[in-house]
């Protein structure tokens, strides 16, 4: 399985950016889907997350900012953030989970400058 997770880079604030993160070697169509962040001496979090049905979950100072959203038939989870902030700046991972499974992508970094 491998999830490769891209789109990040180095914004303005106030600017907006699309994570993609392409999944291979699972059946996309049945797992969740999720974006979390990790900043530098904080612990991980979660961003959002996309139900194999469709149903989103956002952490809830990101709701109004950010959006995920799931192409199956390209097995690709997105997530279009806008009026990014300097405290944004993270790596943000993309993860699939079923049940008790689940795996990690490797991470893109977000530079949000002020």
């Amino acid at each position: 399985v491998q999830l490769q997770a891209s789109g990040g880079g180095v914004v303005k604030a106030g600017g907006s950016l699309r994570l993609s993160c392409a999944a291979s070697g699972l059946i996309f169509t049945i797992y969740d889907m999720g974006w979390y962040r990790q900043a530098p001496g904080k612990q991980r979090e979660l961003v959002a997350h996309i139900r194999s049905g469709g149903e989103t979950i956002y952490s809830y100072s990101m709701k109004d900012r950010f959006t995920i959203s799931r192409d199956n038939p390209k097995s690709t989870v997105y997530l279009q953030m806008s009026s990014l902030k300097p405290e944004d700046t993270a790596v943000y991972y993309c993860k699939a989970n079923r049940g008790e499974t689940s795996y990690w992508g490797q991470g893109t970094q977000v530079t949000v400058s002020s």
